[in-house]
């Protein structure tokens, strides 16, 4: 919220009127607002639609492996291979291994889930598809605004959503403004649509102010930890997709590894592990280093180099963990509800499919003159849709491989290669969670303690040249975007309890454990890098009491993932 002094002293803030404003520049939100300006140009209607998005511009935040499902696309631009979109790489060989310390056993083609079928699936960057998608959405007549963090959700008279509000540029890290400050910018619409990926800032907000999630299955996340390599010529694989099991995580963890070979020498791979982890001492970015020494995966990579690096959380809690998709005034799109498909693995035709189901509900409301009221029709023709008869089949997978990795491979065979073969196409039984992720974590002295070997800078790597390779960049001097709802907690409970699981589930090296130097008794302290952070959420999700928020920084700081 804005400090009402600030609003006092420089207000009223400057207020621009659209019809919809979509929160998020990624494809969900970029589908949105295709799909609302093809609406209207195909009915001759005006409709004005702005997208703001917090990256220096569309892509800059985006990261996935990523293998493409181009259904939904084909359905929002049926021309997009005659329109050039970077999907040039198509899927040419499956690979999924289950992997121990030294061997990998490969799954025979025969036996592959229908899960991990990828026929007719792209290899891409998505963050390259975004940029191509903001060509198109520009190119209708949408408003990009980049650069620009929706850091407020503003509401009417009635409590229905009006709008939101972008944070304020120039504030000084003590929260009063510098000499550069600039009031935000307020965006009123007829409705917003929130896309701003997995555990949204905004989009955890409107959850718990209208109780979306009621009824649900708690949310469960995932880490993605991500790298771009260049290879050597005779070590590329153009199409090839590599998933793998096992190995190094242990079996009660859930996660797993993908490589997935580009074309143009590249390589992207990355490692996910669940963040319903229990052992405080595991660190998924020690996890996905120590897998690329597999001698399976070290193949793909000798002789290459690290090109970029990454982070982003998953919403992983698939069909019975989706709060309610509308609410007074707007709706969550794609990965802000968690539409994606942990079982396949993927989530760009899922946050499109949304987008494009939401813009035509708001279309709809549009021409009927409806403002700021429930869109209703749009929750209805999700369940009408493909995407849903889709996750619905998928239901369970995250929940079988909560019961360890044997019985989450035997039931995934089971409901994703036997049952189809006997013509069932979604499986009779549901199964259920009741714990977020953070309350998974157990006492550090219940655990063992993990040694993770010291990276070698050729084929492993430490977090700091990490996050260098990630282009990382916020303004040295404004108010941290990670807050502490009491400041004793780091060291009274995490670091007591816990033996500050902050330190090591951060991908970035964002917390960390200082002395405090003054008195000499070496007293610690908790020392926030808000600099290095990658927004990838993970700390808003795993920290054991919650303690810890992830706001927006100002608008165009963070990661740039070029080519990622």
């Amino acid at each position: 919220m804005t400090p009402l002094h600030l609003l006092e002293q420089y207000g009223p803030r400057e207020a621009m009127d659209y019809d919809v404003v979509v929160v998020g520049a990624g494809p969900g939100g970029l589908a949105t607002a295709i799909r609302l300006k093809q609406l209207a140009q195909a009915a001759g209607a005006e409709v004005s639609v702005a997208v703001l998005e917090k990256g220096s511009e569309p892509g800059a935040h985006i990261l996935s492996g990523a293998v493409m499902d181009p259904r939904a696309l084909t359905e929002l631009l049926p021309d997009w291979a005659r329109s050039g979109a970077p999907l040039h790489q198509p899927v040419a060989g499956d690979d999924v291994l289950f992997l121990t310390p030294q061997a990998a056993h490969r799954t025979p083609d025969w036996l592959v889930p229908r899960n991990f079928h990828n026929e007719g699936c792209f290899v891409v960057s998505l963050g390259q598809v975004t940029k191509w998608l903001a060509e198109q959405a520009e190119g209708l007549g949408v408003d990009i605004f980049p650069g620009f963090a929706a850091a407020e959700v503003l509401y009417d008279d009635n409590g229905a959503v009006r709008g939101v509000a972008t944070g304020h540029m120039g504030l000084g890290k003590n929260g009063e403004p510098t000499a550069d400050f600039q009031l935000g910018m307020e965006l009123n619409a007829r409705y917003t649509l929130f896309a701003e990926g997995a555990r949204g800032h905004l989009g955890k907000q409107l959850i718990e102010r209208f109780q979306l999630d009621a009824g649900r299955d708690p949310q469960s996340y995932a880490l993605g930890i991500k790298e771009l390599w260049e290879v050597p010529a005779d070590k590329a694989q153009p199409g090839r997709v590599v998933h793998t099991a096992g190995w190094p995580l242990q079996a009660d963890c859930y996660g797993g590894g993908f490589l997935y070979h580009l074309e143009g020498n590249r390589v992207t791979l990355g490692f996910v592990t669940g963040l319903d982890y229990a052992n405080p001492w595991l660190s998924p970015f020690e996890e996905m280093q120590r897998w690329k020494t597999h001698p399976a995966i070290r193949a793909h990579l000798e002789g290459g180099r690290r090109l970029g690096y990454g982070a982003r959380a998953i919403a992983a809690g698939g069909l019975l963990s989706l709060p309610k998709l509308a609410f007074p005034g707007g709706a969550l799109v794609g990965c802000d509800a968690g539409t994606l498909n942990a079982a396949r693995i993927k989530g760009s035709h899922a946050a499109i499919k949304t987008g494009m189901l939401a813009a035509e509900a708001a279309f709809a409301a549009l021409q009927a003159g409806r403002s700021r009221d429930e869109l209703a029709a749009y929750p209805e023709a999700f369940e009408r849709s493909w995407l849903h008869e889709e996750l619905h089949a998928s239901r369970n997978f995250k929940a079988w491989f909560k019961k360890g990795l044997r019985v989450g491979a035997l039931m995934t065979g089971v409901e994703h290669w036997l049952l189809p073969r006997l013509g069932v196409k979604t499986p009779p039984w549901t199964l259920h969670r009741d714990k977020p992720d953070h309350l998974a974590l157990r006492p550090a002295a219940q655990c063992e303690p993990i040694a993770y070997p010291k990276p070698d800078g050729k084929l492993t790597f430490d977090r700091l040249s990490s996050v260098f390779a990630s282009n990382t960049n916020h303004g040295e001097d404004q108010p941290a975007h990670l807050r502490l709802l009491d400041e004793r907690v780091p060291l009274s409970v995490n670091a007591a309890s816990y033996a500050a699981p902050e330190t090591r589930y951060c991908p970035a090296g964002v917390y960390e454990l200082v002395g405090d130097g003054q008195d000499g008794g070496g007293q610690q302290r908790l020392q926030i890098n808000a600099q290095n952070c990658l927004h990838c959420k993970t700390c808003d999700i795993k920290d054991p009491t919650q303690n810890i928020t992830w706001v927006v920084p100002e608008g165009g700081g963070g990661p740039n993932y070029a080519g990622m």
